[in-house]
């Protein structure tokens, strides 16, 4: 089977997209154009960010759809995330909550992409 190595998310501009990745992630794109900007995530798996309005064929679904998982070690490593996302002024779909998989809090990226942060593991 094909490894999957790139999550592509279809934005409005890419380069505020990529200035809030950038902050979030804490890191730099490694590859940036005027319609699409590139972030490297886990090994082999990158984050690209593409102008929706160039994206072929044009998509039919907005964001919301779908999430982004970012696994943290545990349960306070999820609220130290949330609290230094909401710090940077990062919208909070969902404060840190005890689920049936563990701890997490929802964030949305500029277009509303959700972004969830969580930790695998019986609730506190």
């Amino acid at each position: 089977m094909t490894d999957a190595s790139n999550i592509l998310l279809y934005v409005n501009d890419p380069a505020a997209s990529a200035r809030f990745y950038t902050r979030l992630l804490e890191r730099d794109p490694i590859e940036q154009s005027p319609g699409f900007a590139l972030f490297p995530l886990a090994a082999g798996v990158a984050l690209g960010l593409w102008r929706r309005d160039d994206v072929q064929p044009a998509p039919q679904l907005r964001a919301g759809g779908g999430e982004i998982g970012f696994k943290v070690a545990d349960a306070a490593a999820v609220d130290a995330a949330y609290e230094s996302w909401a710090a940077q002024g990062v919208a909070i779909a969902l404060k840190p909550t005890d689920l049936d998989f563990g701890r997490s809090f929802v964030a949305l990226d500029p277009d509303g992409h959700r972004l969830r942060v969580y930790a695998l593991g019986a609730a506190i």
